[in-house]
């Protein structure tokens, strides 16, 4: 049937149509306005660029009526203070780190990333089909959010320190800026862990006040200028071995919005998330560079490190989930789906990068 039969047979002319349609429209396209604060500085174009280009897609997508404006930490939230600010109903929506608030709760570093947790793309797989984001969202619901993909700087660094680890016991009494849950695994080997955000940490460093910083990886590090007070660069950062970044939207507000504008925050989420892993594959190889041109020092922690830091790992994951159940569901989750990635990572994944990175250095 033509276009024009259908309008004759069911009597609706232009105006007619207009009518019935433009009610629809404006019911599913409110004008909402939105504050996003976030635990990042400005100067960081990955982190708060992720937040920025999420609160775009929005408005793009809505033709600006949903319009999301975000903030840099301390601007109108303190950078740890995101998830408060949202909880309270302060603000509708924060950018920042679950596991910034694991003194609420240990449960909040999945959201980010455990110690000797999945990669990247097994933490990311977890979260969207393996049935991460329906427990973690379970456990939020108790801090009236909800939370979305928003982000991931794949494996990070292991931190900048201003004297060189030749063991064990060189991690004894070191005062080490290190985030969320990992701090207590490194307190188990004697170390002094340093809850700061971003912005603060060069100044820490600088005058002594710690000893060690770790923050994400060579982009951004470098932005902060750690080479300049720490020379020593070590890696891997075994806390975060595929860090997500999550947009935590209250609760009531993310009840309240159009069906429409979920869907449309939840995709601008994703594409933040895709941008970002883009952003760093394409940023730190040769601020990498430029930082060991620099005098930086690298080193990799070595094997003895390592294997006290796993020890140490697994039994403060066997300690707290044996009193907290929130932390044992969401582990046990997590937990299974990534031994079954990692079946499936060393048969082809692990296998092809390791060949083509022998490659790439001859």
């Amino acid at each position: 049937m033509k276009r024009r039969d259908f309008i004759k047979v069911t009597g609706l002319g232009v105006a007619g149509a207009a009518a019935v349609a433009a009610p629809a429209i404006a019911q599913s396209m409110p004008e909402i306005k939105w504050r996003m604060p976030t635990s990042w500085p400005k100067s960081l174009d990955t982190l708060y660029g992720g937040a920025e280009m999420m609160a775009r897609m929005v408005g793009e997508a809505t033709d600006n009526k949903f319009q999301i404006q975000p903030f840099a930490a301390g601007e109108i939230v303190p950078g740890l203070q995101v998830l408060d600010a949202v909880q309270n109903g302060t603000v509708e929506m924060g950018h920042t780190a679950s596991y910034y608030y694991f003194g609420k709760d240990p449960t909040f570093t999945f959201g980010s990333s455990v110690p000797f947790g999945p990669n990247m793309r097994i933490n990311q797989a977890w979260y969207m089909l393996g049935g991460g984001r329906d427990v973690l969202n379970e456990f939020y619901r108790k801090y009236n959010c909800v939370s979305l993909l928003a982000g991931n700087t794949g494996c990070q660094m292991g931190g900048w320190f201003r004297k060189e680890l030749a063991s064990v016991d060189d991690l004894k009494g070191l005062k080490f800026r290190i985030g969320g849950f990992a701090g207590r695994v490194m307190q188990k080997l004697g170390a002094v862990p340093q809850q700061i955000a971003g912005g603060d940490i060069y100044p820490a460093l600088e005058k002594g006040t710690i000893d060690a910083a770790e923050w994400v990886g060579p982009y951004d590090d470098e932005k902060l200028g750690f080479y300049k007070v720490a020379p020593h660069y070590y890696y891997p950062g075994w806390w975060e071995g595929g860090p997500m970044l999550l947009g935590f939207v209250n609760l009531d507000k993310w009840n309240a919005l159009p069906k429409y504008y979920q869907s449309v925050l939840e995709q601008a989420g994703h594409y933040a998330n895709n941008w970002m892993m883009a952003k760093y594959d394409q940023a730190n190889p040769a601020a990498l560079r430029r930082l060991l041109a620099n005098g930086t020092k690298l080193h990799a922690f070595s094997a003895p490190i390592m294997q006290a830091c796993f020890k140490a790992a697994k039994e403060l994951h066997s300690e707290v989930a044996a009193s907290n159940a929130d932390f044992k569901k969401v582990y046990e989750s997590l937990t299974n789906f990534s031994n079954n990635g990692y079946q499936w990572f060393q048969v082809a994944e692990l296998g092809y990068d390791a060949f083509m990175a022998r490659n790439s250095q001859s």
